[in-house]
């Protein structure tokens, strides 16, 4: 949700203007996670001289506001050179406390500013910390759950047995007393140049650019031995010292290097490709140029380093390129998304299908009892539209659950389950506590995302990376697309073995292969449909309906509609139309219906007839030999026929382009719909 970014220059000459340029630019590759209200902190003189003062600048609105009033403040030289800086940014999504300068982050310390802090997730235990606080007469200014951190490390601070405690000390002592999600970055100015970053439960990764090798391609993880404290009971805690010679640093005669902090790796792609992606609990610590990692404990199954991966991603793709909107591109960019899901995984000369991720498990998948598919929102919905043919391929049982509810519940989950957990960021919050609760209890987990190195990734014993590239619209387009195809693979693994199934793989295999063609056909459709939002945008409400195989579409579809346009819309199970929905059809009512030459068929059919005996006037998505509905249609929409399985891939194009331009003429932001974020990080 919001978005973390941060520079450290060592012994790199950067100017203030170079420093506030890449702060700002870093924010502006995380707009699309959705934020009401950003700010920076940066040293407002040279951190070589003998006074040292930090400057935080705050502003609700765009980043481009906050960019704005960057230039604005006085008293600042642009053009003043630092040699070592380090400057924090931030985009906030409200949770505790109105959008506003005061409520954005970074959150501070004292009126001195002594220790800043940027700060994804929630923090739930902080109404006990700050009455702790406000009783040792610290006063707090904001309304957020984040200013307990920098208050509560000034107090560890004042407090310090020794006077050269380490920055990365503190912040250890600081998160023992944290309860919740966070991704945090730490700044101070007692101690200049340096950084401490940590996380749970947040995403957070440093990307590292030198001229120089660097002097290890991993980054031991360092354990201290710490006493467990609790500053609220006044517990005091040993630590040990730091090997400095297992730091990471640049080797070369005059050592120089930048590191970049993120909560996305977009935000850092322009900058290096070299990135390291930090655990929950592990601590990075940048001082005089070497970063540190290290832990308070050590758990059973933690790896001993950090590696250093080379990011796959480019800068063009988080770049707009000739469309208007990110929507838009990645809609457009379906073709090819779809194909890179399956690429290297589809041998379609001898109808094979084999998804490395999975490959080692399958003795256990063809073991299982039951499959569980968790997820939210759009994840959800290609949970549905690919549970019917899991069900058909695998001959088992499959649940769909939304995270929340799957959590809500207590669900009894067993050792023969496998538990599938698919999210597009891999960071989803819900999603992420669902994975935990099915390891407790022994399940397989699987994961489906589009992010290497998130914490689903990361988190389950096996997984499929959807390889549809960065998805930067909040509505997510491309990214169903190939979740649905990477379950489908998964249920065509689990079949290879069938005689009597492989006819109808074959079926489905061939149906892939035509489909990037086919979605570029569909996609041709795009001024028949914008031309269809010019008669619809001005409406209220919008109902979409269907069956089967579609069912999925309507509800995904439906939920793009109100996402971007803020239009009321429904996704109706046709099935269900005489138990309710059937009393909002009329001649008012806009209705789309999804009908396609599969074994719904009929029943699709008679549930048009009931629409237009109401008088509505049904908007029919259908195929192009299907003459009998468009008899009866207002307007139709042809599509191209697949395989019936794989239908809703093209049906969901229609929809998603719809919604683009119903967004476009209402004249709303496409990208950056209201109130919503790109990547759901806290309950």
């Amino acid at each position: 949700m919001c978005g973390i970014f941060a520079y450290l220059n060592y012994n790199v000459p950067r100017t203030r203007k170079d420093i506030f340029q890449t702060l700002i630019t870093g924010l502006e590759r995380l707009e699309y996670r959705g934020y009401d209200s950003a700010g920076v902190a940066v040293d407002s003189n040279n951190h070589e001289e003998k006074e040292r003062h930090l400057k935080l600048i705050k502003k609700k609105g765009k980043v481009k506001a906050l960019d704005e009033e960057l230039y604005k403040n006085g008293g600042m030289d642009l053009e003043a050179e630092f040699k070592t800086h380090f400057g924090i940014a931030h985009t906030r999504w409200a949770t505790h406390g109105v959008p506003n300068a005061v409520n954005s982050h970074p959150q501070r310390s004292d009126k001195n500013n002594e220790f800043a802090v940027i700060h994804n997730g929630i923090i739930t235990n902080y109404k006990d910390l700050k009455k702790f606080l406000e009783l040792k007469g610290y006063e707090f200014e904001s309304e957020t759950d984040t200013e307990v951190i920098p208050k509560l490390i000034k107090y560890v601070y004042d407090k310090r047995e020794s006077e050269d405690i380490s920055f990365s000390t503190l912040v250890e002592r600081v998160i023992q007393q944290l309860e919740g999600a966070f991704a945090l970055v730490f700044k101070s100015t007692h101690y200049p140049g340096e950084a401490v970053a940590t996380r749970r439960g947040s995403p957070l990764l440093i990307g590292i650019r030198s001229k120089y090798k660097l002097s290890t391609e991993h980054v031991p993880i360092l354990y201290r031995t710490c006493n467990n404290i609790d500053i609220l009971n006044n517990c005091k805690s040993r630590q040990s010292r730091r090997d400095s010679s297992t730091c990471l640093y640049p080797v070369g005669n005059e050592k120089s290097v930048e590191y970049f902090f993120a909560s996305d790796a977009s935000a850092i792609i322009e900058h290096t490709n070299k990135v390291i992606y930090i655990e929950d609990d592990d601590v990075a610590s940048v001082a005089e140029g070497k970063l540190c990692i290290h832990r308070i404990k050590r758990s059973a199954g933690d790896d001993a380093s950090r590696v250093i991966q080379t990011l796959q991603m480019e800068l063009q793709q988080i770049m707009k390129g000739n469309f208007s909107a990110f929507m838009q591109k990645e809609i457009f960019e379906q073709p090819e998304s779809v194909y890179n899901t399956m690429r290297g995984r589809v041998n379609f000369e001898n109808n094979t299908v084999l998804v490395g991720g999975l490959k080692d498990h399958m003795k256990e998948f063809k073991r299982c009892r039951r499959l569980i598919m968790i997820g939210c929102g759009t994840s959800y919905h290609a949970a549905i539209a690919t549970r019917q043919v899991l069900e058909e391929l695998t001959e088992l049982p499959v649940m769909v659950e939304l995270a929340s509810d799957f959590l809500d519940r207590n669900t009894p989950v067993f050792r023969d389950d496998v538990c599938f957990f698919i999210s597009q960021s891999g960071e989803t919050a819900d999603s992420l506590m669902a994975l935990r609760y099915c390891k407790e209890r022994g399940a397989l987990t699987c994961g489906v995302t589009n992010t290497v190195g998130s914490s689903i990734s990361r988190e389950t014993d096996c997984g499929v990376h959807i390889n549809a590239g960065p998805e930067i619209g909040v509505a997510s387009t491309k990214a169903y697309t190939s979740q649905f195809i990477a379950l489908v693979l998964f249920g065509l693994m689990m079949s290879e073995d069938r005689i009597s199934l492989q006819k109808r793989r074959q079926e489905i295999i061939s149906g892939l292969k035509s489909l990037p063609e086919m979605i570029k056909e569909v996609l041709s459709l795009d001024e028949k449909i914008n031309d269809l939002a010019h008669e619809l945008y001005k409406q209220r409400s919008l109902l979409v309906m269907g069956r089967g195989y579609n069912y999925a579409t309507c509800l995904e579809g439906a939920l793009k509609i109100k996402e971007i346009t803020y239009m009321h819309s429904e996704g109706i199970l046709a099935g269900e139309l005489k138990h309710g929905p059937l009393a909002l059809i009329d001649k008012q009512m806009p209705v789309i219906m999804i009908i396609m030459k599969d074994p719904c068929f009929t029943k699709c059919q008679n549930a048009l007839q009931q629409v237009t005996a109401r008088q509505g006037r049904p908007i029919i998505l259908c195929s192009k030999e299907d003459h009998e509905s468009t008899k009866l249609a207002y307007k139709t929409i042809e599509l191209p026929q697949t395989v019936d399985c794989l239908q809703g891939i093209l049906s969901v194009v229609p929809l998603q382009l719809l919604s683009f331009h119903l967004a476009v003429l209402r004249g709303f932001d496409v990208d950056f719909p209201r109130n919503l974020a790109k990547s759901v990080t806290v309950e």
